[in-house]
């Protein structure tokens, strides 16, 4: 039996360790109550709890180590309700920040977005019909995003962007465009997910023209993935509208990425496709990024039932092998070449096009990355790495009204819509600074007060929480990019 003193002397140890932010004050939310009031009044380490109700309004923390924490009581949630007027539900620039148990519907941009911030978990959320984007976090580093469920979103249900060491755990996406994306990331474990009746199930993407040219390092593990078929839905125009309907998993341009251990069935253009340059983006566009996939490895999956009516495209790639039926795999382009050092194991076990070059992942003498993605290692399973996640906080940011800080909040909130020279949800960098010269103030007020101009783009949601200084830096700091 441990003796009382010590026990205690062990507890404020532990304690101890945790920070002054254990002892942090709550504070309740009711209906009728401000949610964006209790941020304002809370200090690093406060928890916010909102009860349930409807909460009409876009929610705002830029504040470190704050939790807001929703209660569901018999049924009933706390819902963020937007009404198709509001833009986004919940925006944090904070390092340490956590939201869960909240319900999110009806808004146009985004239901929970992350700019810059480091060291998030967001968990157990139900979202649906937010607009362009669920779950979004946008150059941060070191997050969770865990047993959430999302629907009707038509861009990514829950979209990585340029982030690193990023676990995406039991959530269940469905009836979206992309069900899960790892976009321009590094360091990611994408574990147990149902992704099922989307257009596209999971992707690893590089999209060109963003500041972050690289995404390597992604495990996508033990997921369902079935039944990805929804017609595309997508904007007009952008990335995501030109993926066909009946894909699986996609991994374009992305570097050692491990395929291993899912159920992938009843995807009606192919169960994996591993491409580079034009399939689905325009990756060539961009000299700074490699438009090759290297070092794919795909071990051990459960692939049945896919490819029964394949994208026009595909069909006629199969044709060429007297098919009318799409494959389990498809490695296209550049993606079936020898030298990108991609392997498969028991290929003989699926239906495949353009594969013949690629190695067994079970020989010995098959090379790929090792589980953090630097020197290589012999190919094998990922069973044993259990995260992604740093095991010691990231680093917080710090934004400062100068030229550092407008990098930092270019990099996490207009990168998200704005490459350099590629179109996305919103205009290309190169064409604002056409359109504008050297007219900084007006873009700084544009960026506030946002209003449509061109009929071929959604309208800007509004960037008025950042200070009218931080808003003129961002405009100088646009007119400075050239790549």
């Amino acid at each position: 039996m441990i003796a009382a003193r010590p026990l205690l002397t062990l507890l404020l140890s532990l304690l101890a360790l945790m920070g002054n932010t254990a002892f942090g004050a709550l504070h309740d939310v009711h209906e009728g109550d401000s949610i964006q009031a209790a941020v304002e009044a809370a200090e690093p380490g406060d928890t916010i709890r909102v009860h349930p109700g409807i909460y009409r309004e876009t929610v705002y923390v830029d504040k470190d180590d704050i939790t807001l924490r929703g209660v569901v009581e018999e049924g009933e949630w706390p819902t963020l309700e937007g009404d198709k007027q509001l833009n986004d539900a919940i925006l944090y620039s904070g390092n340490g920040f956590t939201v869960e148990w909240f319900k999110i519907t009806h808004y146009k941009g985004n239901a929970i977005m992350g700019q810059a911030g480091n060291n998030f978990s967001i968990r157990n959320n139900w979202i649906i019909d937010t607009g362009v984007y669920g779950i979004f976090p946008e150059f941060g580093e070191n997050g969770l995003i865990e047993n959430n469920v999302l629907s009707g979103i038509e861009d990514a249900a829950i979209y990585v962007g340029m982030c690193d060491y990023i676990d995406v755990r039991n959530n269940h996406v469905f009836e979206n465009v992309a069900g899960i994306e790892i976009e321009n990331s590094r360091h990611a474990l994408v574990e147990g997910n149902i992704a099922r009746d989307n257009t596209g199930g999971i992707l690893v993407f590089i999209t060109p023209g963003l500041p972050i040219k690289t995404s390597y390092d992604a495990i996508v593990r033990r997921n369902t993935v079935i039944n990805n078929n929804t017609p595309n839905f997508a904007i007009p125009g952008s990335l995501v509208s030109t993926i066909p309907a009946g894909t699986g998993i996609i991994v374009n341009s992305g570097d050692d990425v491990v395929i291993e251990d899912n159920i992938i069935t009843g995807n009606n253009t192919a169960g994996i496709i591993v491409t580079s340059q034009d399939f689905a983006t325009g990756v060539a566009g961009d000299p700074a990024s490699d438009p090759n996939p290297d070092r794919v490895q795909i071990l051990d999956n459960v692939m049945f039932n896919n490819g029964n009516d394949p994208a026009t495209d595909v069909k006629a790639l199969m044709l060429t092998q007297f098919s009318t039926t799409g494959p389990d795999i498809l490695a296209y382009k550049g993606a079936a070449e020898a030298e990108r050092e991609s392997c498969v194991s028991r290929k003989s076990a699926y239906r495949t096009f353009g594969l013949e070059e690629w190695g067994d992942c079970t020989s010995p003498t098959v090379r790929a990355a090792d589980a953090v993605g630097s020197a290589p290692a012999l190919a094998g399973t990922t069973r044993d790495v259990t995260t992604k996640m740093l095991p010691e906080p990231a680093t917080p940011r710090v934004i400062t009204v100068d030229a550092n800080g407008a990098k930092l909040v270019y990099q996490g909130i207009c990168a998200g819509c704005h490459t350099y020279n590629i179109r996305m949800i919103g205009p290309p960098v190169m064409a604002i600074k056409a359109q504008y010269g050297e007219d900084a103030s007006a873009i700084a007020s544009y960026i506030a007060a946002p209003e449509k101009k061109r009929p071929d783009f959604p309208t800007m949601p509004p960037q008025d929480h950042l200070s009218e200084a931080m808003r003129l830096e961002v405009a100088k700091y646009m007119l400075t990019l050239n790549k």
